[in-house]
């Protein structure tokens, strides 16, 4: 099963066997709103049902693509769109025990950027982190889920963006945040606070927060 967020909703890929025995509410939360199709075989008519997300309809606000071999719907995704790789880090302090947070263009997130070539996604988890929040004293933990989400570039070509995440900790409570890159906020905070409050949360960070 892969999950994919198109204009923060829910895209799903998953095979017939998945969809028989899975837990139909990691689907959908609304049936009423919710569409399960079969996959043709075609890769473009995939774009139909990303497009009916990515246009925010209010009847279609998760869809599920069902088809026998995942891989191969998988890789017919994929090769919709390009390929950006990112990676981030769940930082914990182990002082204050709480977690790093950004605020960024209207909404909550996670420190993260792009993989740079010729670099593995661990180190590059480790320096997105340092460059967006200014912490540095990071040890790295275990890999953690990994989300997709999808996205125009600058000339309107479509866009899947992977993003590895890893547990981090550390005992640095000073943030600097990377202001040339939109973060107007950097601070330690409960997740709970994060996930109960009022201000926005992208949809895949709520599931990979609720997940931990």
């Amino acid at each position: 099963m892969y999950v994919i967020y198109v204009n923060d909703r829910q895209l799903t890929l998953l095979s017939k066997e998945e969809l028989r025995t899975c837990d139909q509410s990691l689907l959908f939360k609304d049936a009423e709103t919710h569409l399960t199709a079969n996959y043709s075989g075609k890769p473009r008519t995939l774009l139909h049902y990303a497009d009916m997300l990515e246009k925010g309809s209010p009847k279609v606000l998760s869809v599920a693509i069902v088809f026998e071999d995942l891989d191969r719907l998988w890789e017919d995704f994929r090769s919709k769109y390009k390929w950006v790789p990112a990676a981030g880090g769940v930082v914990r302090n182990v002082k204050l025990d709480k977690t790093l947070f950004i605020f960024r263009r209207g909404s909550w997130d996670l420190p993260k950027g792009k993989i740079d070539d010729g670099e593995n996604s661990p180190s590059a988890a480790l320096r997105e982190v340092e460059e967006e929040t200014g912490v540095e004293n990071l040890s790295l933990g275990k890999e953690l889920p990994t989300t997709y989400h999808t996205y125009r570039n600058r000339k309107g070509k479509r866009v899947l963006k992977p993003t590895y995440w890893f547990r981090m900790i550390t005992d640095q409570e000073a943030l600097v945040p990377e202001t040339e890159e939109d973060i107007e906020r950097a601070e330690w905070r409960v997740v709970k606070d994060i996930l109960n409050g009022t201000e926005p949360l992208y949809q895949s960070l709520r599931k990979l927060l609720e997940s931990l």
